[in-house]
């Protein structure tokens, strides 16, 4: 397999980023929504918070060096047969996904550095992250507002990925199964 895109299907570096990704990302949700789930103190939440701001920072890393790579390699083309309007959802959907896997971790990263509690960010009990400065340098009366911000828009945006990730399987199996191309092999690994 050849490591750039072609024309007639995605190369290893994009399919290895895809599926790398895209299992981050569901199971950074999974976890977030876990995270809800469990009653303040419990003793696993403080390794699943640190795992679940781990991986975000993960994914924020694994999206930019994407789109590094999608900047340097061609959109796979769409079908001919496919409707002007069936292309444009399709495109629609993939450039969301980016904003999307870029402005969560943003989010959370923005939520954990205007934390009023100012712990360490820490990546997988490796290493400490930078937190964003214009943030942890607020006075301490302006952090717990742009918290409450960050976390809601956090959550929403999780919210609308998992909507996108449901529209996105459904169509990648349309194609397989209803329309019989080759959009989904294109991205399939071997």
């Amino acid at each position: 397999m050849a490591t750039r895109d072609s024309q007639l299907r995605y190369g290893s570096v994009s399919i290895a980023l895809h599926w790398l990704i895209a299992l981050l990302v569901i199971l950074n949700l999974a976890g977030g929504l876990y995270m809800g789930t469990l009653p303040r103190g419990d003793s696993t939440q403080a390794l699943i918070i640190m795992l679940h701001k781990s991986t975000g920072l993960t994914i924020l890393v694994l999206t930019l060096l994407r789109l590094v790579w999608r900047l340097m390699n061609p959109w796979q083309p769409l079908p001919m047969e496919m409707s002007p309007a069936l292309r444009a959802a399709a495109r629609t959907t993939h450039l969301l996904f980016y904003v999307l896997i870029l402005a969560i971790p943003l989010s959370g990263w923005a939520m954990v550095s205007a934390s009023p509690r100012g712990g360490p960010l820490v990546w997988y009990g490796l290493f400490e992250w930078p937190k964003l400065g214009f943030l942890t340098s607020l006075p301490l009366e302006q952090k717990k507002p742009w918290t409450g911000t960050f976390a809601e828009s956090h959550e929403l945006l999780a919210y609308c990925a998992i909507a996108l990730i449901v529209l996105h399987v459904g169509a990648a199996l349309y194609h397989q199964y209803i329309r019989r191309d080759d959009v989904l092999r294109r991205m399939m690994p071997g």
